[in-house]
């Protein structure tokens, strides 16, 4: 099915950055004043279906996450959260109607070591963003990640997305945007020159992860080892 759909727009899934890892937010895109919102964190590859393990050794090594919710004054609460077998479970309880942000970052993971793989020394940045409309009041939200990558949800349709991306706070033109959804398939995009990507979502019931990753060419160290540049990785859940 997704293969006579997507025949013009989407292509298998073959660099290093679209295949890796990546730790993802996964919640409804709707909340209810009162009634509490279930927030999900989960380490993996989306588009092949994998989860790690929360107590497994490679969701251990980017365990060192935090969480927050910035809330329709704009205000900022770090969550806690829970583990379950697949995923770190958090939640929050809408008090009025506006737009809610849940930012998920992680800048404490250690230097990897991919030479073998024609991929260099590097530490991983890890960051994520999800959106929650509660009621029909919209408010303008801001972006959270000055030292690394992220991304503003400007879209006012649900089936019209349209993203603002942004690099050390600067708005990051003509680059490579992936949305994935599950069966091995992505659609690969590129920011115009004000940062903005705008793709429609064809399907109900269906969940996509936007993932852009962006490579700092500057060397350092962490944690005692060395280390020649600084992969980026922010990540956006979108559902119907």
């Amino acid at each position: 099915m997704y293969r006579s759909l997507f025949t013009t727009i989407v292509l298998l899934c073959a660099s290093i950055s679209a295949s890796a890892h990546h730790l993802w937010i996964d919640t409804s895109p709707h909340g209810i004043v009162g009634q509490e919102q279930e927030i999900r964190v989960y380490f993996g590859e989306y588009t092949y279906g994998l989860f790690e393990k929360v107590d497994g050794e490679a969701f251990g090594k980017v365990k060192e996450f935090r969480l927050w919710l910035i809330d329709v004054k704009g205000e900022k609460t770090e969550l806690s959260f829970s583990h379950k077998q697949e995923f770190f479970l958090a939640n929050f309880t809408p008090g009025q109607e506006g737009t809610y942000l849940v930012i998920l970052d992680n800048d404490n993971i250690d230097v990897i070591d991919y030479t073998q793989y024609d991929f260099g020394i590097f530490k991983t940045h890890y960051h994520s963003v999800a959106r929650v409309q509660v009621g029909d009041k919209v408010n303008s939200t801001g972006i959270y990640n000055p030292s690394g990558i992220t991304l503003k949800n400007l879209s006012e349709k649900e089936n019209e997305v349209r993203l603002q991306v942004y690099y050390l706070n600067e708005i990051l033109p003509d680059h490579e945007v992936n949305v994935f959804i599950t069966d091995q398939w992505s659609k690969q995009l590129y920011t115009d020159e004000e940062g903005i990507v705008s793709f429609n979502l064809p399907w109900t019931d269906t969940q996509y992860i936007v993932e852009i990753t962006k490579k700092e060419e500057v060397p350092g160290t962490f944690r005692g080892k060395s280390y020649e540049f600084i992969w980026h990785c922010v990540t956006h859940y979108l559902a119907l």
